[in-house]
């Protein structure tokens, strides 16, 4: 992190010409108030030292002995501390984490607390539903729309057909006066009403860090409008996301989601969604909230597409899920969910990508950071990351083929797993399919459009699918769900028009 933030200090003073204190200066000018936390660091920055040397001489970045010198650009021909930094030194020790800055402590505690317990860290009522859109509230499950009562909350069957009040928050209650019929009953109560549900890793949660954020030539005060947002949502932006987006995309391509056709073929499951990924997690600690007595069935997508192959190891195929392991950790899963959905639901287990695609596109393209000066590369990215023992994937993310290959056929292995789960398991409350994940399909649908294969991978990380592949993936989806299992999706419904209509003339938007 210190040495991205550096980075672009440096190449802020090329692009404008300026002095690095006065380009410190126009960041802090861009980032808002309470996070102009990197004039602490910055200040020691000289003409003779690049971002490695400042970081490693603030001590936030270090060395273990044995382990080799991780640097993103070539060694200076200078001493590598100069005395100015030198004196700076003591001042900086400890501060191994951004949290540690008195500005961020109470931001990093909330996170932290969210994190651990993957619920929203703003929910009175303790239904698991929030009014608040970050921190795990409504940007990744449905917004509550009485957040002091407990049995009000999205996707719960309504309560004696919601004539007095919205018990389950999809807009639609009181009664037509014509006929005396309570809406609820008159427009949903043979609908088929279902929600979604992501249960997924990083990819699901939608991980994104804006490239404008360190391409010096783009940057401006707009560029940081929503960094509060992006660290209390982990730097994840589920409201866009390929299964539960619900807002117009801002970060590149559009938003499409199974959510949104799923509530445009049924109106009435308005808001009836839950994005319970992680970044990073492998095995989930379950924070699903669905009662099987009193809740709709739901549509449960299990999308663990790379965490089982990908670590930061550097003896990263010993690191890798078995495809013994895979078994019992998918079936305990299922179990859970058997004990916890209402009937009529459905399972998709999702196969994991071919991470090859990674390298072949990326590998020999400059990263946003080397864009200015055209000097670092994504391959040079991967080793520093890889050197920090922080890669998201040592096995794809490698110039080894024969390790990117070996990755590959344990993906395949893990898949297959899946696949055959949902050939021959079954379980009281749902039925299961299995559904490869469509990047072939994806990058093929997006030449057809004008695009590069490479437009379809994060820009910043070089490893997540960007905005663009979980659009189109998407529509992929969706057409083979409907093709091959239609019961999945449920009937479309005839009074969507009807329930538009009685929703405007009772103010809604």
């Amino acid at each position: 992190g210190c040495v991205l933030v550096v980075s672009v200090i440096e190449q802020l003073a090329q692009w404008h010409n300026s002095t690095v204190k006065a380009a410190m200066e126009r960041l802090c000018t861009y980032t808002p108030g309470k996070y102009r936390i990197i004039r602490l660091m910055l200040c020691c920055i000289d003409k003779e030292m690049n971002a490695d040397v400042v970081c490693h001489s603030l001590k936030l970045c270090k060395q273990d002995p044995g382990q080799p010198l991780c640097h993103l650009y070539p060694p200076p021909k200078v001493s590598c501390v100069s005395t100015f930094s030198k004196l700076l030194i003591k001042n900086f020790t400890g501060l191994s984490s951004v949290c540690a800055f008195p500005l961020l402590a109470n931001l990093c505690e909330k996170i932290k607390y969210v994190i651990r317990n993957k619920l929203p860290f703003e929910d009175f009522d303790g239904d698991k539903f929030s009014t608040f859109p970050t921190l795990r509230g409504y940007h990744w499950r449905g917004r509550d729309c009485n957040d002091k009562n407990t049995t009000v909350y999205p996707g719960r069957r309504p309560d004696n057909w919601d004539v007095e009040s919205d018990s389950n928050c999809n807009g639609i209650w009181g009664v037509d006066p014509k006929d005396g019929i309570p809406y609820e009953e008159k427009f949903c109560k043979d609908a088929d009403s279902q929600g979604v549900v992501l249960l997924g890793d990083s990819a699901g949660a939608h991980f994104h860090i804006p490239p404008e954020w360190m391409t010096v030539t783009q940057m401006s005060a707009k560029s940081f409008a929503n960094l509060p947002m992006a660290f209390t949502n982990e730097l994840d932006w589920p409201q866009f996301s390929e299964i539960t987006g619900f807002l117009n995309s801002t970060i590149g391509g559009w938003t499409d989601s199974l959510y949104l056709r799923l509530r445009r073929r049924n109106r009435c499951n308005h808001r009836d969604l839950q994005n319970i990924s992680q970044n990073g997690i492998c095995i989930f600690s379950f924070s699903l909230a669905r009662n099987q007595l009193l809740d709709n069935p739901a549509i449960v997508i299990y999308a663990t597409i790379g965490n089982d192959v990908c670590n930061g190891n550097r003896d990263t195929l010993a690191h890798m899920t078995t495809p013994k392991e895979m078994l019992s950790n998918v079936v305990q899963a299922l179990r859970y969910l058997d004990s916890r959905l209402p009937n009529g639901s459905h399972v998709i287990l999702t196969g994991l990508v071919d991470g090859r695609f990674l390298w072949d596109n990326l590998h020999d393209r400059y990263h946003p950071l080397g864009q200015l000066n055209r000097d670092i590369t994504y391959s040079q990215l991967y080793s520093f990351l890889d050197c920090l023992q922080v890669s998201p994937c040592s096995g794809w993310l490698t110039p080894n083929e024969t390790l990117r290959n070996l990755t590959s056929e344990r993906a395949l292995q893990l898949s297959n797993v899946l696949k055959e789960i949902a050939r021959s398991e079954k379980f009281a409350n749902f039925d299961i399919f299995y559904m490869d994940f469509p990047l072939r399909q994806t990058a093929e649908e997006w030449r057809k459009m004008g695009g590069e294969p490479w437009q379809l991978i994060e820009p910043v990380d070089g490893f997540h699918p960007s905005q663009v592949a979980a659009a189109i993936g998407t529509g992929i989806t969706w057409e083979k769900v409907l093709q091959e299992w239609p019961q999945v999706l449920g009937k479309e419904n005839p009074f969507n028009d009807q329930i538009e209509a009685v929703f405007k003339d009772q103010g809604g938007h």
